[in-house]
């Protein structure tokens, strides 16, 4: 089993992961990431192709014999975040950071292109290894699948390291299950308009501090009577800003926040009501609002057989460390959903929540670690599900 050979190089998984965590890059352009990932590429000699669009890459393996086509995918961003680690290989760009594990996606990604491609001749078919850029805003696969990279692909798998779903999964633990596993993701931006004027005689203006209160307490209803119990869905504001003096009632009040949701159908509505609520309630106290949707990923949807292939593929990896149910998907969100909705595929997880090592600190957290001893796992998955689908 090729997998075995993936221990063997948990130190230069690692090693690239180390890397990759001190260079962290934002959004569709990472140009010092992409040199990185380049040059492994090139020292493995693998062929790839760059994108005109962004700094994303897909590197191709074509087998020894005619065969099915398989992609794998690891995201390369980061976050706008000041590292609070400590660690020797801390962020080297301040204000930016690896929070969310994309330095290790991407260095389990690598481990595996080295190892697979060394067996091409003892394989069938095509390997896409794709990494992606902007995962973070929601932009990057849809640049991947414009760029045609998954064009005749029969099947597509990603994984997600981290404590992303639950810190009390042990370390070393996968978690693969069928149907939604994570929620859509969307930003909504709202800014409301009214009639600044002094704040001693507020008659003399529309006030949208006030506005902007009622909006709030008024689509959070959209949840508690529109949506039904079952149809999970949140509506979050995590922005507002408003006023520059405490004496005087501005004229503008500018909102954003986010919805997320397990149906698309629920999904568009919660847009449509945002729209809506938002504005009557201006309109209802003298004001008007603009309301933009920025629309990020779908639901994540594993097919339920690619979802059961993997399993059976890592099971000798794993042994007992597999979770194949969950009581309820994750309302996080992934825009590796949308490779989901074009092809069959399954978004796996890799737990590396470790309280001894302080590696069960949430994601997008300042203090973010990975459990580095769990590496070569990631890379044995990947490498496990290429050999059982490429036979």
């Amino acid at each position: 089993m090729l997998w075995n050979k993936c221990e063997a190089i948990q130190n230069e998984i690692v090693s690239m992961r180390r890397e990759l965590h001190k260079i962290p890059e934002l959004g569709l352009h990472l140009p010092k990431t992409r040199d990185f990932v380049v040059k492994k590429l090139q020292e493995i000699g693998i062929p790839y192709t760059l994108s005109e669009k962004d700094s994303s890459i897909v590197a191709t393996m074509h087998c020894a014999r005619p065969g099915k086509v398989l992609a794998f995918r690891a995201d390369m961003d980061a976050l706008p975040i000041l590292e609070d680690t400590g660690l020797p290989f801390a962020s080297e760009h301040k204000g930016c950071m690896h929070a969310c594990g994309h330095d290790a996606h991407t260095a389990m990604l690598l481990a595996a292109v080295k190892i697979l491609y060394a067996e091409r001749e003892n394989l069938a078919g095509e390997l896409r290894f794709i990494f992606q850029t902007a995962e973070e805003l929601a932009k990057g696969s849809a640049v991947v699948v414009e760029n045609g990279a998954l064009d005749g692909v029969d099947a597509i798998f990603g994984l997600h390291i981290g404590n992303l779903l639950d810190k009390t999964i042990p370390s070393g633990t996968l978690v693969c299950v069928p149907g939604p596993v994570m929620a859509s993701y969307d930003r909504f931006i709202l800014d409301v308009k009214a009639v600044g004027c002094h704040a001693s005689t507020p008659e003399k203006g529309v006030d949208p501090i006030n506005i902007a209160a009622h909006i709030v307490l008024a689509l959070q209803e959209i949840n508690a009577r529109e949506v039904a119990a079952a149809d999970a869905a949140v509506i979050t504001m995590g922005m507002i800003r408003g006023g520059e003096q405490y004496n005087a009632i501005p004229s503008t009040v500018h909102i954003e926040g986010t919805t997320r949701a397990l149906k698309e159908e629920v999904r568009q509505n919660l847009a449509k009501r945002i729209g809506e609520v938002s504005e009557y309630t201006a309109k209802a106290f003298r004001g008007s609002v603009d309301f933009k949707m920025d629309w990020g990923a779908p639901p994540v949807i594993n097919n339920p057989e690619m979802a059961k292939f993997a399993l059976d593929a890592v099971k000798d990896i794993f042994h007992e460390e597999i979770v194949s149910y969950r009581e309820s998907p994750n309302m996080a969100g992934e825009d590796f959903a949308l490779y989901l909705q074009k092809v069959p595929g399954a978004f796996m997880f890799l737990s590396s929540s470790n309280p001894e090592k302080g590696t069960d600190v949430p994601h997008h957290n300042p203090k973010f670690d990975v459990d580095e001893d769990v590496l070569w796992k990631g890379t044995a998955a990947f490498v496990a599900i290429a050999e059982k689908f490429l036979q």
